[in-house]
């Protein structure tokens, strides 16, 4: 039913139970599966680029290239390969662009992610994608 699954990750308990998800659902169908990591540019915008901005974005990265590699063990562990894609920008779009650029059948998101400011801040990104995703979307809740 499935040839290709997106999952986005953001380091979350609930990012974690959407990529077991995806990984299930990947081996299950044979699927190839893609996971997607937006470092979130959007609350960074108004500050001034500077070497703080380079350092904070610099250190989210890392943590993105983290919870991307913890992905891959995991995956690996199920015999399911993974592609990778780290992003910038806001999240809803990314993971709706990513999507459409890899020909996703499915994206699975967790039902929130790390932080509840984050959704105060910048509304449900499960929200977002649910709303404009073009294909269908699974969102797993806890």
């Amino acid at each position: 039913m499935f040839s290709k699954i997106l999952v986005a990750i953001d380091g979350s308990g609930m990012s974690g139970q959407a990529l077991q998800t995806a990984i299930e659902e990947a081996r299950v169908w044979k699927a190839a599966l893609h996971v997607i990591y937006v470092v979130e540019t959007g609350l960074f915008s108004s500050l001034p680029m500077d070497n703080t901005w380079e350092i904070m974005l610099s250190m989210l990265e890392k943590e993105g290239g983290k919870a991307i590699a913890e992905a891959k063990n995991q995956a690996d562990i199920k015999g399911v390969l993974i592609t990778p894609h780290l992003k910038q920008g806001h999240a809803g779009n990314e993971i709706v662009k990513a999507a459409e650029d890899t020909g996703a059948d499915i994206v699975i998101v967790g039902s929130h992610g790390k932080s509840n400011v984050d959704r105060l801040l910048l509304g449900s990104v499960s929200s977002f994608v649910v709303s404009n995703c073009p294909v269908a979307v699974l969102v797993v809740r806890s």
